[in-house]
């Protein structure tokens, strides 16, 4: 069943530092082979080590196109409820909400535009909102799920939604996506949309030392960090913080709608 669900992340994105590493292992076999001078040849022993250490931490570690799990488990404690996933993608964290709280509906909402192009790809033929729709509820499908969840086209930072109608929400990796003023709209949205006493998990990439030694500079995620941290974003939005966190590659809030 795993291997039907599909959550879109390029190949490049898995499997980029394994040909580094195998690029860097040839240039190593060379130096060796040919007696190049001890700094270089050390040198291209030291990439080879990183590039295949990044390869395991990115494909085993991270894991994304892999199931993903609730970092707390203080998240709708009760298991029932509508829940919205803002920002869903391809569903990896809709999924996440729906087996980890087996009594729950999502709605899953994304705005299948130029962002969703770029992380997932446009197959062409039909709009983008179709092709996003389709390959969610394919994967939700392949999990068993699909009797408990819809899509909802929309924007995170104005949705399609009415007022206090979610027992919960959960945005993973995808407010971090905005620039800052977007962002806060989002946050301000999701108070919006909850229930008093509703939750809302907000999932962002932390660059922790974990991201730092595998991607360096090229991870520019969490642009929001260099204005306020992302605890204090959600409570300016009018939430109350019940738990901070971080795992690996990643920083969670978990608050409530008072």
């Amino acid at each position: 069943m795993h291997s039907q669900i599909n959550f879109g992340y390029p190949w490049i994105i898995n499997y980029a530092h394994l040909i580094l590493a195998i690029f860097f292992l040839a240039l190593f076999s060379l130096a060796l082979f040919f007696k190049w001078r001890k700094p270089v040849t050390t040198l291209f022993a030291i990439l080879t080590l990183w590039a295949f250490a990044a390869f395991v931490m990115v494909r085993f570690g991270f894991d994304m196109n892999g199931r993903a799990a609730l970092p707390t488990q203080a998240f709708l404690p009760s298991g029932a409820g509508k829940v919205l996933d803002m920002g869903a993608g391809t569903g990896r964290s809709t999924l996440m909400v729906l087996e980890a709280r087996p009594q729950t509906t999502v709605v899953a909402l994304d705005s299948f535009s130029d962002s969703y192009a770029q992380h997932f790809g446009d197959q062409g033929g039909a709009p983008l909102s179709d092709q996003g729709a389709a390959r969610l509820l394919a994967n939700m499908r392949a999990a068993g799920v699909q009797q408990r969840v819809s899509v909802q086209p929309g924007d995170m930072r104005h949705m399609p939604l009415p007022s206090d109608s979610f027992d919960a929400a959960v945005s993973a990796y995808a407010i971090d996506h905005l620039d800052p003023p977007a962002a806060r709209d989002a946050l301000a949205e999701a108070f919006r949309v909850l229930k008093p006493g509703g939750q809302f998990l907000l999932i962002v990439i932390h660059a922790d030392n974990w991201v730092a030694f595998t991607f360096g500079p090229m991870m520019h995620h969490s642009s929001m960090n260099l204005t306020a941290p992302w605890d204090r974003n959600v409570r300016a939005a009018g939430f109350a913080i019940l738990e901070h966190g971080t795992k690996p590659a990643t920083e969670y809030v978990l608050a409530r709608k008072p």
